[in-house]
């Protein structure tokens, strides 16, 4: 079993700032890459940004400059400092976990960035 705990969600102005966290526990091995997924009410997840575990980063363009991911191996953990929120990143905001064969998703965060 593994378990995907996040925390650092909530609610900050636009152009303001937010630190997601998102420690993995469990039966973990042969680590793929860790990241975050978004869902916008009504919309489908979508990618944000992953970390690989040799470090390598992927995001999606329009976080670029402003979303930072990292991660500690040692603790099997991912944060995402996310800069400059703007209110279509209004969101539920998901953990994903990727193992060579399986993956796992967090509960997810709310984040919410009021027009």
């Amino acid at each position: 079993q593994v378990q995907l705990v996040e925390s650092g969600g909530g609610l900050v102005q636009s152009g303001g700032s937010l630190r997601l966290s998102c420690a993995a526990s469990g039966s973990i091995f042969s680590i793929n890459y860790m990241g975050w997924y978004r869902q916008a009410p009504g919309k489908e997840r979508k990618f944000v940004e992953i970390i690989t575990s040799g470090g390598s980063t992927t995001y999606t363009d329009s976080v670029k400059g402003r979303f930072t991911i990292s991660g500690d191996n040692t603790k099997n953990t991912v944060y995402l400092q996310m800069n400059s929120l703007k209110p279509e990143e209004t969101a539920v905001y998901y953990c994903k976990l990727k193992m060579t064969v399986s993956g796992y998703w967090g509960q997810g965060t709310q984040v919410t960035v009021p027009t």
